[in-house]
């Protein structure tokens, strides 16, 4: 694979992606709709997120909860090669409910940790997955995974609880509606209930981003979804309320260090 490569394999499991990336591009901060869980297979990157900053090497399990900002920069030599599996998020709150556990509330503990039993089953789920193995044996891989690096239900839901004010939660719900709609920091005040500096302030120590780049995340991850489904790259840039397929690309590289070209011919 060569570096800044994305593969995109087809799982076995519906609502799983498995990507298979080698890269020496830096990831500017950028959230995903999907749990992740992966393994680091050369190399060494630095990331931060709402959990804090970690390093994570060759063998270590790397995790990704939904809406969190994250990014990624490669260690020494610049070169980094991981694997990837995208859960659903209803994919991880019904595995959770077997976990007894409330999966609305379910989240991955650690960014990054050196686990090697932990690591075998991950990549153990990789491969049956994209190599069509029988549901039996991949649901009982996926159970295990998600028992070994999930934090308690009531301690996730405290977390997001304490992390997002009501008053925020609406005015990203707002934003979440439709993020191609031209809103002003006006329109979010009115639906907080907060002052426009307020909310501006509130917004980006709640969620980790301003109102305009948490807006930007999520036009790239609708422009992801409908290249991904298929539509062509002009009309995921209108549909994502980007100026044009210029601006679309740009900022998709920046965040995904991929162009939306790659990353279309990646889906298929």
């Amino acid at each position: 694979m060569n570096p800044g490569q994305f593969v995109m394999h087809r799982s076995a499991l519906a609502g799983v992606q498995a990507v298979a990336a080698h890269s020496r591009l830096a990831f500017a901060r950028h959230t995903h709709e999907q749990f992740g869980i992966g393994v680091m297979r050369r190399g060494a990157q630095v990331s931060h997120s709402g959990r804090g900053q970690v390093e994570a090497g060759p063998g270590h399990v790397i995790t990704v909860n939904p809406g969190e900002v994250h990014d990624g920069a490669p260690i020494g030599d610049g070169v980094r090669a991981w694997q990837m599996l995208y859960l659903d998020p209803g994919v991880v709150a019904q595995a959770a409910d077997d976990l007894r556990a409330d999966g609305r509330g379910y989240e991955f503990e650690h960014p990054a940790q050196d686990r090697p039993a932990l690591a075998r089953d991950v990549l153990a789920l990789y491969a049956q997955a994209t190599a069509g193995a029988a549901p039996l044996a991949c649901d009982a891989l996926l159970l295990r995974i998600l028992a070994q690096a999930g934090l308690p239900s009531a301690a996730a839901r405290g977390r997001e609880t304490r992390a997002v004010p009501d008053a925020i939660r609406h005015a990203r719900g707002l934003i979440d509606d439709d993020p191609a709609a031209a809103l002003s920091l006006a329109d979010l005040a009115a639906a907080s209930g907060l002052s426009r500096y307020q909310v501006l302030r509130a917004f980006a120590r709640a969620t980790g981003l301003t109102p305009h780049a948490y807006q930007t995340q999520r036009r790239l991850l609708l422009a992801r979804n409908l290249i991904r489904q298929g539509t062509s790259l002009a009309d995921a840039a209108a549909a994502g309320g980007f100026s044009d397929q210029s601006h679309m690309t740009r900022l998709f590289v920046r965040a995904y260090g991929v162009s939306p070209g790659r990353y279309a011919l990646a889906a298929r």
